[in-house]
């Protein structure tokens, strides 16, 4: 069983996470199926990969495996905000399988919580990436991991420097010095 790091005293913890990917048949002319991460369980098993867990005529869902969501205290920002939506989120990113023969094209290659982060691996492009909602015991770690970790920055607001004109040199006219027509 896959330990979930739940002590919040630390600057970084990891929380072990099942991925359920769903199998969907697809009115696409190009693609059969289409496959789509659709929610997670606090303490997946990392030694279970693609087992069935529901099956109707035109869809089945997968837990497809185990990530690990980290958690670090300079993220709190994005994990605060996050958690102040009215309902949390998850992102999952889905990778492409490297063997093309694979009954599963596909494969859980990342989880975040933080919006910042799911929008770093979308700029790839390869990679299928959704959000889920996010498990209330995920979410209370979250909230405790916060709570104990937020400092609030204050905005401190750049001040331009001053203007220094240069001084007039040999063969070089200055920028900003009015010019009189002959």
């Amino acid at each position: 069983m896959a330990k979930t790091t739940t002590s919040i005293d630390q600057s970084q913890i990891t929380i072990a996470l099942g991925i359920v990917v769903e199998k969907k048949k697809s009115n696409h002319p190009w693609a059969d199926w289409t496959w789509t991460p659709v929610s997670a369980f606090l303490n997946g098993d990392p030694q279970i990969q693609w087992v069935e867990l529901m099956r109707s005529e035109d869809r089945i869902q997968y837990h497809a495996g185990t990530l690990l969501l980290t958690l670090h205290r300079k993220d709190t920002e994005a994990l605060r905000a996050n958690l102040m939506l009215p309902s949390p989120e998850l992102y999952v990113a889905l990778q492409e399988h490297e063997d093309l023969s694979s009954e599963f094209p596909y494969f859980p290659h990342a989880v975040t919580a933080s919006a910042y982060d799911a929008q770093d691996m979308t700029d790839a492009g390869d990679d299928i990436v959704e959000k889920i909602a996010m498990p209330e015991p995920v979410a209370a770690l979250i909230q405790a991991f916060v709570e104990r970790h937020h400092v609030e920055e204050e905005f401190i607001k750049r001040k331009r420097d001053k203007l220094k004109l240069e001084e007039q040199k040999f063969g070089k006219e200055p920028i900003f010095a009015k010019q009189t027509r002959h």
